[in-house]
């Protein structure tokens, strides 16, 4: 081996394995890997279906049909019928915005897209979230290509459970997420169940009935609340990524 293809082995290596020291996170009690483990095996890569443009029924909420964003408590820029994730004007003043009607039971469909030739590496240039409840998050992520950890990944819930298998499309392309959710219960005494969450991406099932291990949180493990609302709102998240948004409705179960 030349010294600069063991410099470059060396140097990649080094990479790998400040990854690794960033991601240094406590184990998950229900899985064999930490959270956000670099080493946590990918789902399968599968060929995407196309992406499901699916009207709302009758007696769905329309949060966005390309007109306006009079749904969420604050303005993203709305152009050519597309909501853009924007940057909030206000410094040091996250940009998501939150619908202000709010929810529990609920079924969502929600169409995606990460513009095309943007810079995508790892967690970087192609992500943002939909919070169920203002709490619990579905990955936006660039996974056809792009590798992150894979509760990170697209349609993970994120910091817990990556999808069974992988069927992003391209980037530039149009993604559908329809997701079927259940609150927690909480009684008298405080937390009773927790939340589960079936999600269908581009037309393939990857999460089923999935168990939610509590609040979406950063690097720490997942956990309940010792008291929770009855509905929340819905929240998309701004990650410094202009995600484009279309087609979203929501009906109450």
């Amino acid at each position: 081996m030349s010294s600069f293809a063991a410099a470059l082995v060396t140097v990649t290596v080094a990479a790998k394995d400040a990854q690794k020291k960033k991601y240094d996170t406590p184990k998950q009690p229900w899985s064999a890997y930490k959270v956000h483990d670099m080493d946590r095996p990918h789902p399968k890569k599968v060929k995407s279906k196309k992406v499901l443009t699916t009207p709302p029924p009758a007696g769905a909420v329309v949060l966005f049909d390309g007109k306006n964003a009079d749904a969420f408590d604050r303005a993203w820029q709305v152009k050519d019928g597309i909501l853009i994730a924007t940057k909030h004007p206000k410094p040091k003043t996250r940009g998501d915005v939150r619908t202000k009607q709010s929810f529990r039971d609920l079924t969502l469909h929600v169409e995606w897209r990460i513009p095309a030739g943007r810079k995508i590496e790892g967690q970087k240039g192609g992500n943002s979230g939909i919070f169920l409840m203002d709490r619990y998050e579905i990955q936006v992520q660039e996974s056809h290509t792009n590798v992150t950890y894979a509760d990170g990944q697209a349609a993970a819930l994120y910091g817990q459970v990556p999808p069974s298998i992988n069927p992003s499309a391209p980037q530039g392309e149009w993604q559908s997420y329809d997701i079927t959710f259940k609150a927690p219960v909480y009684g008298a005494d405080g937390f009773e169940k927790p939340a589960y969450i079936t999600v269908i991406h581009n037309g393939v099932k990857v999460h089923d009935n999935q168990k939610i291990y509590g609040l979406t949180t950063h690097r720490k493990v997942a956990k309940y609340p010792p008291t929770h609302p009855d509905k929340a709102p819905i929240r998309l998240q701004w990650h410094n990524d202009p995600i484009e948004f279309r087609n979203i409705w929501v009906k109450e179960l």
